[in-house]
């Protein structure tokens, strides 16, 4: 990915851990960094106990189904399985994010993004692995299909990382790496074609269906949302993700804007567009 709304700072120094220590590590202690516009949500994903409860109540729900599901199933029907995203979905991300912030990069960074993901610092969604393994114990098939680039090793990366959190089903049958394109539609058919789908998990609505894929207009993406509200809880599991995804590029035209002046008037002018006229 490129970078999102990056500040023009000194550079990062890395210092993520592997395993359970992955606390950033700086030469010298760094300027304070411009205002930006995911500070808060970055701080709301590090901290708040709703961000939290939030995953709870989605995988809560997702468990309901999967159980709904076992207990209708035939030895006659197709077998089970869930179809899950990877990212901000069971993996969360806290340590990548704090050590941008704790660098002066406040905003998603390629570079960083790539040297961050071999070292296996992403933490399991809360209950993530309970839910999980729920679908192990009642035989329910879990697939991951994730999006991904980070060069040569990525499938390899991507399988490591399931494998650290201790996932389910973390092998080479499970999981799916889409590096050229982020439409997953036409993986999770062919996985439908031999398994009932129970439900789909995700961060981004392009992790259900390739039409939310919509760039520069966010009142049709939340038209086509209210048209399939029967959908969510349901079919679709959605998790919370405020720091990027694609409702950035149905602001912006691309989920990763320059930093420019133009792109932060434009941010201004959408938060401020249902303003009270009071006084």
């Amino acid at each position: 990915m490129k970078k999102l709304l990056v500040s023009t700072l000194a550079a990062v120094v890395l210092g993520f851990g592997i395993g359970g220590d992955a606390t950033p590590a700086f030469a010298e202690e760094q300027a304070a960094p411009k205002s930006n516009i995911l500070t808060m949500a970055a701080v709301w994903k590090q901290t708040a106990a709703e961000y939290r409860a939030l995953y709870y109540q989605g995988f809560n729900i997702a468990q309901k189904y999967v159980d709904e599901a076992v207990a209708k199933h035939k030895k006659k029907h197709k077998p089970l399985a869930v179809i899950t995203d990877v990212d901000d979905t069971v993996a969360i991300h806290d340590r990548y994010w704090a050590h941008l912030i704790a660098g002066g990069e406040e905003f998603f960074d390629d570079p960083v993004w790539d040297k961050y993901i071999p070292t296996n610092s992403l933490l399991p969604a809360p209950g993530a692995l309970d839910f999980l393994n729920h679908c192990k114990e009642k035989g329910v098939e879990v697939f991951y299909v994730t999006s991904r680039d980070q060069g040569e090793g990525t499938y390899e990366m991507a399988l490591e990382n399931l494998q650290k959190l201790g996932f389910p089903y973390a092998d080479r049958e499970h999981l799916t790496v889409l590096v050229d394109t982020s439409n997953k539609e036409p993986r999770q058919k062919e996985i439908a074609e031999k398994f009932d789908v129970v439900v789909k998990l995700g961060d981004s609505l392009n992790d259900f269906q390739r039409k939310y894929y919509i760039k520069g207009d966010f009142e049709e993406r939340n038209a086509m949302t209210a048209a399939d509200k029967d959908l969510f809880g349901t079919q679709y599991i959605i998790m919370p993700n405020p720091t990027d995804g694609q409702w950035i590029a149905a602001i912006f035209g691309q989920s990763e804007p320059e930093d420019t002046a133009a792109n932060r008037a434009l941010w201004h002018k959408t938060a401020t567009r249902n303003q009270w006229e009071g006084k």
